[in-house]
């Protein structure tokens, strides 16, 4: 109904049910009288029962808020909802560790105070490996950088580091950025479940690697083409092959679904604020074509998130939720919170995971990662690790920042150790400390120490 003042007008005088008593009378009919009385009688009625309703509510929101009920969503718990007196969930610490600085942070313990209560928060903070990635930014030659190294097993966060000059109350470890080739990750898995392609599928595809026109997307092969392995597109980053492979053979019904399996369009529920990971897919076969293959600045993904795809390689296809915080306890020593290793979701097959390992092994050993791990074969803690990772480069809308990614992983050829590692480099005028090689330092780092302590241990059992 359009409720203007002619419609309601109308409407209100086509009521037959109403009797109209002329304004010059001097007194109704009996029987206009009577309807009028019985009319007065059931409003009345109406009135009481609705007073009665209302306050009936009233109790019953006041007796449920009691026992701590509250609306979904980041802001639903207030300061005031008594957080010293109950079980605490992640939407809970957001609010508790509101305005907490954790890119600075070098210890992995502290107290804070909220709402009259004192809290001791135990994060899962690596100190030795958070200082040394502290001490190694680069805030000369950057905008931002934001380091995330996870540990895929339990999805604790073992360095969150980082700056941005532009704002330094943000976090851009939990910002988002344009992903750039980091979304050929999930169109690489795409495209092996739903197509049947594997590491050593041949393509072809001309012109340059790094490109993407119109014309390189036609689904032609001539004495012009160059024939490529999907690993060693993967691993040099080729934009024409992850064009086509979304445009011609995937579609935007197939790789939408593989994006939300991976977390895209999907919050992450963190102890901090985190922005979505968004990607928006098109019917237009170029626009689906930059999507695949990350050359577009719209599909965004925080440096956490970037953790998480790497961990989905170790954990056989499924995301683990991510934790900085392991425990809270109030001044009593109870404790209200302990982080529970989660799988949230299933990203890709056992099987799939497992080529997208060697895709991003490939990276490292031949691949756009290459010359930020030379030498790694006969580094005294590199060499005994697995490498893999996925490089991507695109820049800002403005043109003076150069994004710079790295989403990978490294594991102990001969035992448990495992971890994960998501860097953005935002660079100025000059390069400046490229993402791989923060990388690099941060692998190396946590590394160095788990072989050490391995040793440690079979001597004292010597």
């Amino acid at each position: 109904m359009e409720y203007s003042g002619g419609r309601i007008g109308k409407d209100f005088m086509d009521d037959k049910n109403i009797n109209y008593v002329p304004i010059c009378a001097k007194r109704p009919t009996w029987r206009v009288y009577q309807e009028n009385l019985k009319r007065k009688k059931t409003g009345g009625n109406r009135l009481k029962y609705l007073a009665f309703f209302s306050v009936l509510c009233a109790v019953l929101l006041a007796w449920m808020g009691g026992f701590g009920w509250r609306t979904c969503g980041k802001a639903a718990v207030k300061p005031d909802a008594g957080l010293g007196h109950r079980m605490l969930e992640k939407k809970d610490l957001r609010i508790l560790l509101e305005n907490q600085d954790f890119l600075s942070r070098t210890e992995d313990r502290f107290s804070i105070s909220r709402d009259g209560h004192a809290f001791r928060v135990e994060t899962s903070l690596n100190t030795s490996l958070q200082r040394v990635l502290i001490e190694k930014l680069d805030v000369v030659n950057c905008r931002y950088v934001g380091i995330v190294v996870m540990d895929p097993d339990s999805g604790r966060i073992l360095a969150m580091t980082g700056f941005d000059k532009t704002e330094a109350s943000s976090n851009p470890c939990t910002g988002g950025f344009p992903a750039a080739s980091i979304f050929k990750i999930v169109t690489a898995a795409a495209c092996i479940e739903s197509c049947g392609y594997n590491p050593q599928t041949v393509f072809a595809f001309n012109g340059g690697k790094h490109t993407l026109y119109k014309h390189q997307l036609r689904d032609r092969e001539d004495r012009y083409s160059q024939k490529i392995t999907l690993k060693n597109a993967f691993a040099q980053s080729v934009n024409p092959v992850f064009g086509k492979i979304g445009a011609l053979r995937l579609g935007p019904i197939v790789l939408e679904k593989h994006a939300e399996a991976f977390g895209f369009n999907h919050d992450i529920d963190f102890e901090l604020p985190v922005s979505l990971s968004r990607v928006v897919f098109s019917e237009e076969p170029y626009r689906l074509a930059e999507v695949s293959c990350g050359f577009n600045r719209d599909t965004t993904i925080s440096p956490l998130h970037g953790a998480m795809l790497s961990s989905a390689v170790f954990n056989r296809g499924q995301l683990i939720a991510p934790g900085i915080i392991d425990a809270v306890v109030d001044e009593n020593g109870k404790t209200l919170y302990r982080h529970q290793p989660e799988m949230i979701g299933r990203a890709t097959s056992p099987e799939t995971s497992r080529m997208i390992g060697s895709l991003m092994e490939e990276t490292v050993s031949s691949g756009t990662c290459r010359k930020a791990f030379s030498g790694y074969r006969s580094d005294k803690t590199l060499s005994r690790l697995n490498l893999g990772g996925k490089t991507g480069s695109i820049d800002n809308a403005s043109h003076d920042v150069r994004l710079d990614w790295f989403v990978g992983f490294a594991r102990d050829k001969n035992g448990p150790g495992r971890l994960a590692v998501s860097v953005v480099v935002g660079h100025e005028r000059y390069i400046g400390t490229r993402a791989s090689q923060y990388a690099r330092i941060a692998i190396r780092e946590y590394f160095s120490n788990y072989f050490s302590q391995i040793a440690g241990k079979a001597e004292d059992r010597g």
